[in-house]
């Protein structure tokens, strides 16, 4: 029973059509998100207030968030700064209220929810140009990033494998970015430099399976191209679920324990983890089969003076060679656990 779930093959390939329908429907439903609301942009992205205030004894974040909550400043950013202490409030800018007026109110609302001694350290104004600079930074470095990894996969495999791998980053990308415009979650800095991190993770993940297709490729003579790919997805996918689940536990963490300041970019990683798996079974292998790859496009050009069918024979004994010390390994396996049985009978 163990040997045949370990070889057992699932037609990942055979629902690619299927899986790159639900990827148009989320791509579409991101777009139409930021296209209704749009991006919830943080202080770093939209410019703001400032505000570090100390209490005389140590203060929970918490409270701290339920007072500016209840007095209208829901969206405000709250974090330590130095000791417990001290407080670092982050507020996007208010309409028809300057800088100073917008830390006196917050400095009421706080001392009107408190009977503590409250005092105002400083006050500091971040301009919307320092915004707007870095919203057009951040957008070239991601456009940056996927420029050059299209580059490097054209050249390390293949040009449809290039387009497929990108068209998986974009796909991940699009989609991370709409859940943050349906949920209206805090988009900053660090969920920009989540996205960045979803598009290195996704983009390992697809390159781990790419190079197994490229070996099928070349010690498989027989099967389509659909059954080269299933078959390099199946022998990735123990490798895939491990990596994808361990990564996950630790973004579980950050989540719930990590605090407030981090939550959104636990939150970017845990959605980027999900659908960068998605994306490497799927949207960028069905990619690369949808434009046409072949065998040939990945096999070496004859080398004058090499015989070739002296090098296809090396390839197969390769291949013959790996399979028999796989089937022995199973077999192994399937010994040990008879003799486990027999123990317990």
């Amino acid at each position: 029973m163990s040997i045949d779930m370990q070889t057992k093959t699932i037609n990942f390939m055979g629902q690619r059509k299927l899986a790159m329908m639900f990827s148009l429907f989320m791509i579409v439903a991101s777009f139409a998100g930021l296209w209704i609301k749009g991006l919830n942009f943080g202080i770093d992205f939209t410019g703001g207030t400032l505000i570090e205030v100390s209490y005389p004894t140590a203060v929970e974040l918490k409270k701290v968030r339920a007072d500016l909550t209840e007095a209208n400043y829901g969206e405000a950013m709250v974090q330590h700064f130095g000791s417990a202490e001290e407080v670092l409030i982050r507020i996007a800018p208010r309409e028809g209220l300057n800088s100073p007026q917008l830390s006196n109110q917050v400095l009421d609302a706080l001392s009107a929810a408190s009977e503590e001694d409250i005092t105002l350290r400083r006050v500091e104004f971040v301009g919307p140009q320092v915004g707007d600079e870095l919203t057009e930074d951040g957008a070239l470095a991601v456009l940056y990033a996927l420029f050059g990894i299209l580059i490097y996969v054209a050249l390390r495999f293949e040009w449809r494998f290039s387009l497929g791998a990108v068209s998986a980053l974009v796909h991940d990308v699009v989609i991370t970015v709409g859940v943050f415009a349906w949920t209206q979650m805090q988009f900053d800095l660090t969920v920009l430099a989540a996205l960045l991190a979803v598009i290195g993770y996704s983009l390992n993940d697809t390159i781990v399976v790419f190079d197994r297709v490229r070996e099928n490729f070349r010690t498989m003579r027989d099967g389509s191209p659909e059954e080269v790919t299933n078959t390099a997805v199946n022998q990735m996918l123990a490798r895939t679920i491990m990596t994808s689940v361990t990564t996950l536990l630790v973004l579980m963490a950050l989540f719930f324990l990590g605090g407030e300041i981090i939550h959104g970019f636990a939150t970017a990683l845990i959605v980027g983890v999900v659908i960068g798996t998605f994306s490497s079974i799927y949207v960028a292998s069905a990619t690369a089969l949808a434009l046409g790859v072949s065998k040939e496009d990945l096999m070496k050009a004859p080398t004058e003076g090499v015989d070739r069918e002296a090098e296809e024979a090396e390839l197969q004994r390769a291949f013959l060679e790996q399979e028999a010390k796989r089937e022995a390994k199973l077999a192994k396996q399937g010994k040990k656990l008879d003799d486990e049985d027999e123990e317990l009978k």
